[in-house]
């Protein structure tokens, strides 16, 4: 199969995978039923009630606090899980000591 080997290049792959995307959008747009603009079918709802738009300015707080733990515990994974054995595996103790102190710092953060 020597002469199909160029199938496996990053670009040819990036556009025959383009390509197949936008078929698979162009066959669910005409799978769709059409929109009929009815009523309140295009308002908000929630739970059977009426719920009134309002802007909503979200804030990355949150995720930088979940994305802090999150690589703090993934390395620490990491580096236990490359400790040599023996008796420098010893040394994993202070650690693992360090990893919980900072992440009590960081989930009991004000």
């Amino acid at each position: 199969m020597k002469g199909l080997d160029f199938l496996i290049s990053p670009p040819v792959a990036f556009v025959l995978f383009l390509a197949v995307a936008w078929l698979l959008v162009v066959l669910g747009r005409r799978m769709a039923p059409k929109l009929n603009k009815v009523g309140g079918k295009l308002t908000s709802y929630a739970c059977g009630e009426d719920m009134p738009g309002a802007k909503i300015q979200f804030g990355y707080r949150l995720f930088f606090f979940v994305a802090l733990f999150f690589t703090i515990m993934h390395v620490a994974a990491l580096v236990l899980a490359t400790v040599p054995s023996g008796k420098i595996a010893l040394f994993a103790i202070p650690y693992l000591a360090v990893i919980f102190l900072s992440v009590m710092a960081l989930v009991t953060r004000d």
